[in-house]
Formats: structure tokens, sequence, C-alpha cells
């Protein structure tokens, strides 16, 4: 048997073990929260977007209330797979964070809460690139993803993420194309 034989042998071994772990664990979810009961998780959704964006010198994302994006976002325009993704990873969140430092989420100090994101950021990136394309295909993106994705994305268009949080400009007296940013600027808001 030839060398390159024997690694493929082994890449497929591997691609299928970790692809039926992931669709074991995708099945076996299907006892997560119900969509019509999200909004009941407004607090939690609260803190890890709190998280994501903390309060600093500027707004955070639980200041420019981000969790309501989130959960008008996963109810009305998330299709069902990925609804089911996150669901699934809010209620693992929970009884992660419960099994681990018996306590929920919201009540964790900052150093537990950003562990814990870490954890299911780890949990939802594979090593092989080509295995987190199979699985966002197949089972939807990853909870943590979608979480961190749609927090960035509600906090950008928000009033005070567009405005406090970032540089806004909101009538421009020229048309420049191309404008480099001075020393401590924050990013536009606007492009």
């Amino acid at each position: 048997m030839n060398r390159k034989t024997a690694l493929k042998g082994i890449l497929g071994v591997v691609t299928l073990g970790v692809s039926s772990g992931v669709l074991y664990e995708f099945l076996k979810s299907d006892g997560g929260i119900p969509i019509e009961l999200l909004s009941q998780k407004r607090e939690l959704i609260a803190a890890l977007a709190g998280v994501i964006i903390p309060r600093t010198d500027t707004p955070g994302a639980k200041d420019a209330k981000v969790h309501d994006f989130i959960i008008k976002m996963i109810t009305e325009n998330t299709e069902r797979k990925a609804q089911k993704s996150f669901l699934a990873g809010l209620s693992s969140l929970e009884h992660h964070t419960y099994t681990h430092y018996h306590k929920q989420f919201t009540d964790c100090n900052n150093i537990e809460k950003n562990e814990v994101l870490k954890h299911f950021e780890d949990k939802g990136n594979y090593s092989p690139e080509i295995l987190n394309k199979v699985r966002k295909k197949l089972f939807g993106p990853s909870f943590f993803y979608q979480l961190r994705d749609l927090t960035v994305q509600g906090y950008c268009t928000s009033f005070l993420g567009a405005t406090k949080g970032m540089a806004y400009d909101y009538i421009p007296a020229t048309y420049e194309a191309c404008i480099p940013l001075r020393n401590n600027q924050r990013a536009w808001a606007t492009k």
C-alpha cells in the first residue's frame, strides 16, 4: 500500500468520525428551546452580547439593545436549521455553565463568562477548514458564530453603535473615496 492511499483512508475515517459526531449532536439536541420561547431568554442573550461588545468609554451591546435585534433576527429571518443550531447552542451554554460553575451565565463574573464563550468558540470550530464548511452546509452556522455575527451586525446598525461607538458623519460635505484614519479614530459607521 502506498502512502498516498493510506493518508486518504485516514482522512476519510477522521472525516466520517467527526461528521457522525456532529450529526449525533445535532439530532439529539432536538429538545432545545422552542422558537416561541426565545424571547424569555432575553436576559441571557443580553448578557452574551454584553460579553462580546462590553461597555467601555463607548456604549456596549447591552446599551444598544442588541439582544432585541438578535431575537428578532433568529425568530423572523433565520432558516430553520440555523434556528435549531442557535437554540441548541443556547441550551448547551446554559447546561455547560451550570455544570462547570454551578450558577447561571448571568450570575457569572466576567472571567467565567469569557471562559464559557471561549469554550463555545473552540467547540464550533474544527481545525481542518473543510469540516467547518461541511458542518455549516448540513447543519447551519454554529451557535457561537451566529451569536457573534448578529451581535456585531446589531451593534453597528443601532443608533448608539453607529453614532457613539463608531465615527459617523450623517451629512458628509464632500465625497472622498479613500480617507485615511487619524490616530485613535474609530472605524466609520458609513461607507
